[in-house]
């Protein structure tokens, strides 16, 4: 019963949000309220959201002061060198943005916080969508599965994960993988380029020049929308202090793949990139700024002190030296709050969701379910199950309750039949392109919400592409004979 009522649960969730009957947030924490009631748990529902809460307090605050800390890099002009680079490099032409996409979130991802990932990327590529009405749903789901692939790093988490559940080298699970993980990011890039070109289709390609004119203000496009081209928006933000603005409080703003967007988006159009000559730009605090970030990426990636309390140490420290008078810091915080609000409240409702499924003991039921219904004569071909399972269990589950719930099982499984766990660990990693845009994941919010594109769009637009992005690295691995 509880394996039928958690399949049950999970497919609520994804329907309602797909069909925009409900917002995440109202989803993340109703739908799972109302099933632990229906298992005759409603009693324990308070003691399950606390735990959930309590596992996930260290992410929101880790999101919370990354986005602060990221933010105000932004404001001060640390990544706008790499934001030219990526304009000089695109030229305006819709594919050559999207190729640009995947490589930029390739290579931040390289940091292993998926976070930071999303938050360089779309504000380095946020603006040129706007101004040519390219798809923001191509920019999510390449930015995504780019990070996807690219978790699987032995600092990122999974590899991590596996090695300790089955008492393994971390090196010895990834570096073997490289060749196939190199397979899953060419797919990447191929991806990205097959989709540029079907947007150059769609829109047609400008200068650079020509894609930042500005129009008069009254004139208003759709988000993502229409075949026409232009340029897009009015004078930008108000106020001395223009910047790009990452509002994020509303749930709409969502895009397709090419309809109009909704009239309420218009309201979004007072759009303005990376302004140069933004009043928050500190020059002479250049190499400070990009020496400190260096600093704080390497202390994640070593594992100095908790990633929580590193962006919460660094995100001070930049407050403090960039603008060291209290009401620009004030500013500061104030203009990334909608950020920090948004994301954290949906690290909170997601909370409760793997709170229930945890508690009423859904997952441990739907794991055991799943793993029994494998064939014995599946045995020898465990390395191949494990990646099969690892695409619906890692968008379903968190890592934790794959990696330390079900992976040792499936490893004892495999052993029984003379495979490796090494080889089983490996194929626990085709599931991570997938993975990242899990509803689960709390940095997928950060990416929709500074894109302000709808979960559900993201979702329906993503998923299919991470599940062949997967498929493609599994493939690759058994082809190379690493699994």
């Amino acid at each position: 019963m509880l394996t039928i009522l958690g399949f049950a649960m999970i497919a609520t969730f994804l329907v309602l949000i797909m069909t925009k009957k409900m917002s995440p947030i109202a989803a993340l924490v109703l739908i799972p309220a109302l099933f632990c009631v229906a298992v005759g748990q409603g009693a324990q529902l308070g003691d399950y959201v606390i735990e959930g809460v309590g596992n996930l307090a260290p992410t929101a605050a880790m999101l919370m002061f990354a986005i602060v800390y990221f933010g105000v890099m932004i404001d001060v002009g640390l990544f706008d060198p790499i934001v030219r680079g990526i304009l000089k490099f695109c030229r305006a032409d819709p594919m050559r943005i999207v190729v640009g996409t995947a490589v930029l979130a390739a290579i931040v991802s390289l940091d292993g916080d998926g976070s930071t990932t999303f938050m360089i990327t779309v504000s380095a590529m946020y603006p040129l969508y706007k101004r040519l009405k390219m798809s923001l749903v191509v920019m999510t789901g390449v930015a995504a599965t780019a990070n996807g692939v690219m978790n699987t790093l032995p600092w990122g988490g999974p590899t991590a994960r596996a090695a300790t559940a089955l008492k393994l080298d971390a090196s010895e699970i990834f570096v073997p993988m490289i060749p196939a993980l190199a397979m899953g990011l060419l797919a990447v890039f191929v991806l990205a380029y097959v989709l540029g070109l079907r947007e150059r289709k769609r829109l047609g390609m400008l200068t650079l020049d020509e894609a930042l004119v500005r129009e008069p203000e009254q004139e208003t496009v759709s988000t993502g929308g229409g075949s026409t081209r232009g340029g897009s928006t009015g004078t930008g933000s108000t106020g001395g202090e223009d910047r790009l603005r990452k509002d994020t409080s509303a749930s709409g703003g969502g895009t397709g793949t090419g309809a109009d967007a909704d009239p309420a988006d218009e309201a979004d159009d007072d759009f303005q990139g990376l302004d140069p000559n933004r009043s928050t730009l500190r020059p002479k605090l250049y190499w400070f700024n990009a020496g400190l970030t260096a600093a704080l990426l390497t202390a994640m990636i070593m594992e100095l002190m908790p990633i929580p309390v590193l962006f919460l140490l660094g995100a001070a420290l930049a407050l403090t030296v960039n603008f060291p008078h209290m009401p620009d810091q004030r500013a500061r915080i104030a203009a990334h709050a909608d950020n920090v609000l948004n994301v954290s409240g949906m690290v909170f409702a997601a909370a409760v969701f793997t709170g229930v499924l945890t508690g009423t003991g859904m997952v441990e039921n739907m794991a055991d379910w799943v793993v029994g219904a494998v064939p014995d004569a599946m045995g020898p071909h465990m390395a191949i199950v494990t990646g099969l399972l690892s695409l619906p269990l890692t968008y379903f589950m968190s890592n934790d309750g794959f990696y330390f719930g079900v992976l040792p099982v499936l490893a004892e499984a495999g052993a029984a039949h003379g495979v490796s766990p090494l080889e089983i660990a490996r194929a626990s990693l085709a599931g991570q392109a997938l993975h990242m845009s899990s509803p689960l994941v709390p940095a997928v919010y950060v990416l929709v919400g500074m894109a302000k594109v709808e979960f559900g769009d993201h979702t329906r637009f993503t998923v299919k592409w991470a599940i062949l992005t997967s498929l493609v690295v599994l493939a690759a691995g058994v082809l190379f004979g690493i699994m």
